[in-house]
């Protein structure tokens, strides 16, 4: 059992009696009670303390005598994966939801064998930094100082998956779907966040997506202010004269130019850097474009960001933005470590969004439990002392 797990445990003796009462929500998408029941099972088990959550290890934690109606639950079953997401992401914003929050755009890799299962492939993963024959999936995840969780999923179809008819019926790749980019999958979880209506103040992401230059214009045009990290080659405009890449601006800087600020706390101490920013040109009222940059103390190592910010916004908010951008990788560590987001077996296309789903629905329950134990009197009291 993980340190959160047990967290979760103690703040609750009656966790299961009030993940019935929350789940209530969610049981009018899976029509007949016993299908709400096998999702309830599949949920439950998912937050249970059993190290491999797999059909027949989550089977034996809600005490079924074999997996079948969970896996039945994943495949066979009818039921909208996409509006039991939107009513957990209304359960976020209900109780995590800010104003200054900020949204994360990330994927994360799942190692797969064979090549089976839908959309996998040899191809490289930011989570684990190197090619390996995985899938991924693109997330969106939603950050304010109440908690932060997982809000929204795209599974990245590659080319030559998209483009094998074979394969597509053999996994039920509907026939809509066609070959997006990640940076068009993101759009796409950006769009649905704002159609609903989701409370942020700033997006930010890494390079997969701050290099994408049409993502950047289409976020301007909507006025969405961002902060997304850019390789050293990317060329952007200072002024009128021409473009630069941010490499060649950061080497313009005047040394004195630099300060040193925290991104917030790591997992020891505070996460020192040297911040400076560059205005850039800007033709998009009311926001400002800039440049922010970002110095390691140890080595010197330079990142790059590019920014669509509020007039007037202040550095320290800038580094604070940048920042919350790891809150995504604690994401992806509590969904694998504590509710098996990496622990199916499906193949098929709708498998996966089913069991993403129930996963996220899984780590916002937890998250919101332990937010609202971090607020109550005892918890208070303990903290000061």
């Amino acid at each position: 059992m993980s340190a959160i797990t047990r967290q979760f445990a103690a703040q609750s003796a009656n966790w299961q009696s009030d993940l019935q009462t929350w789940f209530a929500r969610l049981g009018q998408h899976f029509g007949r009670q016993a299908m709400r029941q096998r999702a309830l099972d599949y949920v439950t088990g998912l937050l249970s303390p059993v190290e491999r959550k797999t059909s027949w290890q989550l089977s034996e934690a809600v005490k079924r005598r074999t997996p079948y109606s969970l896996q039945h639950l994943l495949d066979r079953a009818r039921w909208d994966a996409d509006a039991v997401r939107d009513d957990v992401r209304d359960y976020v914003i209900e109780h995590l939801g800010q104003p200054d929050a900020v949204l994360v755009v990330d994927e994360t890799g799942f190692l797969k064998k064979g090549r089976h299962s839908v959309g996998v492939q040899r191809q490289y993963s930011g989570t684990a930094g190197r090619i390996e024959n995985r899938q991924i999936g693109v997330f969106l995840a939603y950050a304010s100082t109440q908690g932060q969780v997982l809000l929204d999923r795209e599974l990245y179809l590659p080319k030559a998956w998209a483009g094998d008819t074979d394969r597509r019926a053999a996994t039920k790749v509907p026939e809509t779907v066609e070959f997006a980019t990640k940076p068009q999958l993101a759009q796409r979880l950006i769009e649905r966040a704002v159609a609903a209506q989701v409370p942020f103040a700033w997006l930010t992401g890494d390079a997969v997506y701050g290099n994408d230059r049409r993502l950047r214009v289409w976020l301007e045009q909507q006025d969405l202010h961002f902060m997304l990290a850019v390789a050293n080659n990317q060329y952007v405009w200072p002024n009128l004269t021409g473009q630069k890449t941010v490499a060649q601006l950061a080497a313009m800087a005047p040394p004195q130019d630099w300060v040193r600020l925290s991104a917030g706390d790591g997992a020891k101490e505070p996460r020192w850097y040297d911040w400076l920013s560059i205005p850039l040109l800007s033709w998009q009222i009311p926001g400002e474009r800039w440049l922010l940059l970002r110095r390691r103390l140890t080595d010197g190592e330079l990142a790059y960001y590019v920014c669509y910010v509020p007039p007037g916004t202040e550095l320290q908010t800038l580094v604070q933005v940048a920042g919350t951008r790891w809150t995504v990788e604690e994401c992806f560590a509590a969904a694998k470590g504590e509710v098996g987001l990496d622990h199916y077996e499906v193949r098929s296309w709708h498998g996966w969004y089913r069991h993403m789903t129930l996963a996220m629905a899984a780590l916002a329950y937890l998250t919101v439990l332990c937010a609202h134990a971090k607020e109550s009197p005892s918890a208070k009291k303990t903290a000061n002392g």
